[in-house]
């Protein structure tokens, strides 16, 4: 048995897959990390190597000290993570102050984790402080209706929620909070990264103006399921205006968007209502 045996890494590594399936990662675009849980790093220290040194991210998360995160490696590619993940995917440690961080497994030939490492980092710390540690998975891609909705939608978290849920009736269901929407930033430095972090202390889910979405959860299946959520109701929402040419003859009303809730048991983020 090796490292690629342990089921949470063979987890990991479905999800990298899936997420090249769907064409949400050209070249070396996106990033997936997941925090680990104790018994899943016991089941792979053996595998470790000897630490590196640590490394300052110019954010901090006191609340993630000590932990263990599997993460996506810096200009790798999710198609390569299948087939060659010790050079594409690593296991990091934060230190005991946690605003550092050091590779024990993974990431050959020095190779480091993803850019937006820091963003990452910053939204497990506050998710996992909103959800009282249950969340575990940062995903970020580049699903392409959504993106083309930041170039002709206001970028406000009222907009795209409201657009997103009268897209496709499941959405008020998968997210009742709704989805934070950041202007355009440079990435993977500290700025946008706690730009993201505040947003992500209301939302699962939060908007890069013409780059992205990242998506938060508990599991890879309920991540994943977010991500894949929003983005075919953007997809349906440009197919719309598109084939109405901006006109809208009919959608799901506010009421309805209540009535959904009701029946569903969720609470929807009323600021987003008339």
């Amino acid at each position: 048995m090796g490292i690629l045996d342990v089921e949470i890494v063979k987890l990991y590594i479905r999800m990298c897959q899936d997420g090249w399936e769907q064409g949400w990662h050209e070249r070396n675009g996106g990033n997936l990390t997941y925090r680990m849980k104790a018994e899943e790093v016991d089941a792979c220290r053996p595998f470790f190597r000897t630490p590196g040194e640590w490394v300052q991210m110019g954010v901090t998360g006191e609340n993630l000290a000590g932990e263990y995160f599997l993460t996506t490696g810096s200009g790798k590619y999710f198609r390569n993570v299948q087939p060659d993940p010790t050079h594409s995917i690593g296991i990091v440690e934060i230190n005991d102050k946690g605003d550092a961080w050091r590779i024990v497994w993974g990431l050959e030939n020095g190779a480091r984790p993803t850019s937006e490492f820091p963003s990452h980092f910053m939204n497990h710390s506050v998710r996992v402080a909103a959800t009282d540690g249950a969340c575990r998975v940062i995903y970020h891609a580049h699903p392409a209706n959504l993106i083309a909705m930041t170039y002709v939608l206001p970028l406000t978290a009222r907009d795209f929620t409201r657009a997103l849920w009268k897209s496709a009736t499941e959405c008020p269901v998968v997210f009742p909070g709704g989805v934070g929407v950041v202007p355009w930033m440079v990435p993977g430095g500290a700025d946008i990264a706690l730009a993201t972090s505040e947003l992500m202390k209301q939302y699962d889910a939060a908007v890069w103006a013409h780059h992205g979405l990242f998506c938060s959860g508990p599991d890879f299946d309920t991540t994943f399921g977010l991500m894949h959520t929003i983005e075919k109701a953007a997809q349906i929402w440009i197919l719309a205006q598109s084939a109405g040419q901006g006109k809208i003859l009919q959608t799901i009303r506010d009421d309805e968007l209540r009535a959904i809730a009701t029946e569903f048991g969720v609470q929807l983020n009323e600021d987003f209502l008339d």
